[in-house]
């Protein structure tokens, strides 16, 4: 008899489990009305475009009365895949998803599969589209290309420059392509290319040693501002007075730089987070809705420099 107990209560326990990794099922109110719950995962965020997607999202998933689990891996993918498990553990309905690493997240991926969770990949693709149900995020490989246009133009006579790439990151490696693509056949010399891992912290101590070996560059190309930021503070630690330094993402932080006047930030390849949220939040609920959604939905980017800057405002994201 004690027997027959025991193996009724391991099947009770293992029926339950099943149901609770394998339900995705919306809640409803006293009311009849559907409610959703959604996770929400990004590479870093301490980076300052992230903060803003994630609140963009939160504010919008919550005036629709439905609830947003947010987690932060901070640029650890093993962290992301742990942190995708817990929250898939809490029966969430859809996937707001950024990955660490594109390759890296793939276990991670095959945890919302298995569980039946529709994902909306944002900002930076994964590395097999076919987990994911939609992608949006910016023309990355436009917002390097037109930094790369630019200092074409500002230096006609070509130069060392350094790269503060990050290969994991495939948004990055994207501008990095455009950036690279732009200034072929220019008499451009990369006397060094390393991964700053889209980290200011990390872009200015790279900075610091590359710019000690190379104090002549025309110019250094960041993937992005914060990876920019980070130059710039290596620069003016080394007082380095002639390097025109770019970035991307269109931050507060960047644009506060180009209209002081008095800065090596020569421009960014802006994009919007506002907009990359947005679209994200309205395809999570189309898919909700049982609607077919596209395989991709691009968000146009364009350069901002001293000259425009005015037009996008210093206190926030366009």
């Amino acid at each position: 008899m004690k027997k027959f107990v025991c193996a009724l209560m391991i099947a009770s326990l293992a029926i339950g489990s099943v149901f609770a990794q394998g339900s995705s099922e919306p809640q409803a109110s006293s009311s009849g009305e559907t409610h959703y719950k959604f996770g929400f995962t990004c590479m870093d965020q301490s980076n300052p475009f992230f903060v803003i997607i994630e609140k963009t999202i939160r504010d919008e998933v919550e005036a629709r009365g439905d609830e947003l689990i947010s987690v932060d891996p901070a640029n650890d993918v093993t962290r992301q895949i742990q942190q995708i498990e817990d929250v898939v553990a809490q029966n969430i309905d859809g996937m707001f998803l950024n990955p660490a690493e594109a390759e890296g997240i793939i276990p991670g991926l095959d945890m919302l599969k298995n569980a039946g969770v529709p994902i909306v990949n944002f900002d930076t693709e994964v590395a097999d589209m076919s987990y994911v149900t939609t992608y949006t995020g910016s023309d990355n490989y436009h917002a390097g290309y037109v930094c790369g246009e630019d200092m074409v133009k500002k230096c006609p006579n070509g130069g060392d420059i350094i790269v503060l790439d990050s290969p994991t990151m495939n948004s990055v490696v994207d501008r990095t392509n455009g950036f690279m693509d732009a200034i072929k056949g220019h008499n451009f010399n990369i006397v060094a290319q390393q991964d700053a891992k889209g980290n200011l912290e990390k872009a200015m101590n790279i900075a610091e040693d590359l710019l000690q070996a190379h104090p002549d560059v025309v110019a250094i190309f960041g993937g992005n501002d914060p990876t920019a930021l980070g130059a710039l503070a290596a620069a003016n630690a080394a007082d380095i007075k002639n390097c025109k330094i770019y970035g991307v993402d269109g931050s507060p932080d960047i644009k506060k730089e180009l209209a002081s006047g008095h800065t090596l930030i020569e421009g960014t390849g802006a994009q919007s987070p506002v907009s990359i949220a947005k679209t994200s939040v309205d395809l999570m609920y189309k898919i909700m809705a049982g609607e077919k959604v596209d395989a991709r939905y691009p968000v146009p980017t364009f350069l901002i420099t001293a000259d425009n800057v005015a037009k996008y405002g210093v206190d926030g994201w366009q």
